[in-house]
């Protein structure tokens, strides 16, 4: 980051002095974005003007597409026909608003979509309406301060001074985490290790390279990925980069971006990426994202809920996460863009993600689905643990998923866990919550440690299945003690079935609705007293109870139905250790819920064996659930799989002796008797 850099956003921030009075903080990025945009464009396209306004009038009569003459005298993708420029709209301060439409409407259409996708003309409208206009340009049009041009400030600088702006805008309106954009230096390390693999192959004379980020904020990750492979690795190659992104701010600056960089804009989509695909049937080499981070896809709820139920036919098949996190959809739209695992091609993928993906949801949920179809599939390779606070506006831990179509065989079947958490220095000034970056030295490093794969003190590696286990039921019998007494017949009326006996479900015969509420009641009463009548003895054996109750209500004339039957049990019963065992009808122990556990097995033990030596010795008689089985492969339980960084890396810390803490009270004590005494004096 270059001193140029670093004035050029506080300059273009200061742009906020002018809106104090007639915006709120949080629409500042409405009109200093697009302005800064058009500023780059303006800049970029300053020393061809004149040659293209040539063009233009030579040709305009003769031609109806002037579209390639024009891009070739621009020498971009893009031009504009308009005689007014960012200084010469400075001339006439009395109409800037119609002069500013006509230059914005001087744009090649590429850019007049840029220009719709930041809602420009609604702000200048506003900013006119308020004698605001004129000194908005005049601020971007100052030559010294705002030199956009890429010979003054260079396409990488330009992507620091964009995510400074950003970074910024989004500590005014609290923005979800993670989202927009990644600091750069993560996104080195990804690149790093996505392509360490690869340089023989990527050397190749004639190299054709795709690249593509699902959720590309301001293109960040397709500059770095092109960067590294043309400054790195071979000059020669075509990269191809490809990226879709639903903020429309955003998507204007990378798509602004792109087009000054001279690759293909067509290729940067608008929209969600799992409702409007922009690239469907479309794969990639490279594929890497930082996806926003508890972001609800509620949005996009319908059409991924159907693409979910076509199964391996869509992208969503493996699984749905709860509604509040779409990471991992995220992470599945990106398999669905690799190349086919029996072709020659291979795709490599790289994704930031929080700690929830790794471990969210139990044995059977959409997450713990997700992760065992990746596994299962022996896609993943590797998980490197970040620092905490390298993010702009989030100081949570984060971990980067390293995925393949084609694993070397001594990863086959294996994951590495790469334990990188302090492997970071200090910044002298934070940016937000971002107080500490990675340096360089430190990306290469922990790229040898995924490259060397050797298991040490920061590198595990474990076969796939120990991240797996089989969650089986477990159940107790249930015991129950059963007497008539007034508090249980009370009890009654909080039991549905009871409850409703006196609780018509007619409702336009208001006459009869009340003669069958009334009958009901009647009924209720004729229940009581039949309780009320037994014998008020404590009984711990139900079958014994039960030919009771059924032996009253018959003397009685009564016949209760199954649903009344068991409103009477669950009002009269009473949990009780001593008593004996509740039975149904085949004379199998019946299960107590409230008594109900589950065990998570290792996958690769035998469930009965580690039942016997893990639980029976606790609980005599307990049993396994049989009903509990796996959607899969039909076994008792169900599979689940979770990665926990905590139970592989987690190093005890003896806690401090007595005499220590004692002797640190007593000098902040000391510490603050001194402080008193001063104030005193």
């Amino acid at each position: 980051m270059t001193k140029n850099f670093r004035e050029i956003a506080k300059f273009i921030m200061s742009t906020a002095d002018l809106l104090r009075d007639y915006y709120k903080r949080s629409k500042y990025a409405d009109v200093i974005l697009p302005f800064t945009v058009l500023r780059r464009l303006d800049c970029v396209l300053a020393p061809s003007k004149n040659a293209v306004l040539k063009k233009f009038e030579e040709f305009k009569v003769r031609l109806d597409d002037l579209s390639g003459i024009l891009k070739k005298a621009a020498g971009y993708s893009f031009y504009n026909t308009s005689k007014y420029d960012f200084e010469k709209l400075l001339d006439d301060p009395n109409n800037i608003k119609l002069n500013l439409i006509d230059y914005i409407n001087g744009f090649s259409p590429n850019v007049r979509e840029i220009v719709d996708k930041f809602k420009l003309r609604e702000q200048i409208n506003y900013l006119d309406e308020k004698d605001l206009l004129y000194k908005v340009v005049q601020k971007f049009a100052d030559r010294e301060k705002t030199n956009l041009h890429p010979d003054s400030l260079s396409n990488h600088e330009m992507g620091y001074v964009f995510e400074e702006l950003i970074r910024q805008f989004n500590e005014q309106s609290n923005e979800n985490p993670g989202e927009h954009f990644t600091p750069r230096e993560i996104i080195r390390l990804m690149v790093n290790v996505l392509m360490s693999k690869d340089k023989d192959e990527l050397s190749k004379k004639g190299k054709i390279v795709t690249v593509y980020d699902p959720a590309c904020g301001t293109g960040g990750m397709l500059t770095i990925a092109k960067e590294h492979i043309v400054t790195h690795i071979n000059p020669g190659a075509t990269i191809e980069l490809f990226g879709q992104e639903v903020n429309d701010e955003t998507f204007a600056v990378c798509k602004s971006d792109v087009l000054i960089k001279g690759e293909n804009a067509e290729n940067i989509k608008y929209g969600s990426s799992f409702s409007r695909d922009g690239l469907k049937a479309q794969a990639f080499d490279y594929i890497l994202s930082n996806p926003p981070y508890g972001k609800e896809w509620k949005q996009d709820g319908d059409f991924i809920r159907d693409e979910h139920e076509r199964g391996s036919t869509g992208r969503f098949g493996a699984g749905l996460p709860r509604i509040s996190d779409g990471q991992l959809l995220f992470l599945q739209h990106m398999i669905s863009k690799m190349h086919p695992v029996d072709g020659k091609e291979m795709t490599r993928i790289t994704i930031v993600f929080n700690g929830s993906p790794l471990f969210t949801g139990d044995a059977g949920s959409g997450e713990s689905e997700i992760r065992r179809w990746v596994i299962e599939n022996d896609w993943l390779e590797a998980i490197i643990a970040l620092p905490n606070q390298l993010f702009y506006n989030t100081g949570i831990l984060t971990y980067i998923w390293i995925l393949t179509t084609k694993k070397e065989d001594k990863r086959k079947g294996k994951i590495a866990l790469i334990n990188a958490t302090d492997m970071y220095v200090k910044m002298r000034k934070s940016l937000g919550d971002k107080r500490n970056e990675i340096s360089e030295n430190q990306i290469l490093e922990i790229t040898e440690l995924y490259l060397e794969n050797v298991k040490n003190g920061r590198v595990q590696i474990f076969d796939r299945e120990e991240f797996g286990y089989r969650k089986i039921t477990v159940e107790r019998p249930l015991r129950l003690n059963f007497k008539t007494s007034g508090e249980r017949i009370a009890r009654l009326v909080e039991q549905k079935a009871f409850a409703n006996l006196a609780v018509s479900k007619r409702k336009k015969d208001l006459k009869a609705k009340l003669k069958e509420e009334e009958e009901g009641k009647e009924f209720q009463e004729q229940i009581k007293r039949v309780l009320r009548d037994m014998d008020n003895v404590l009984h711990k054996d139900y079958s014994e109870f039960i030919m009771v109750l059924e032996n009253a209500f018959k003397n009685a004339k009564i016949e209760l139905t199954a649903s009344l039957k068991k409103a009477l049990i669950n009002a009269l019963g009473e949990r009780d250790e001593t008593a004996e065992i509740v039975r149904n009808k085949d004379g199998e122990p019946e299960p107590d819920s409230e008594l109900r556990d589950y065990e998570n097995i290792p996958l690769g033990q035998d469930i009965y064996q580690y039942f016997e030596r893990e639980v029976k010795p606790y609980v005599p008689d307990a049993w396994i659930s049989e009903k509990v089985r796996d959607h899969k492969d039909g076994k008792i339980g169900k599979i689940g799989y979770e990665i926990n960084f905590n139970k592989y890396f987690y190093k005890y810390e003896p806690p401090r002796n007595l005499e220590e803490i004692t002797a640190d009270i007593m000098a902040l004590k000391g510490e603050i008797e001194e402080l008193l005494e001063r104030v005193e004096q």
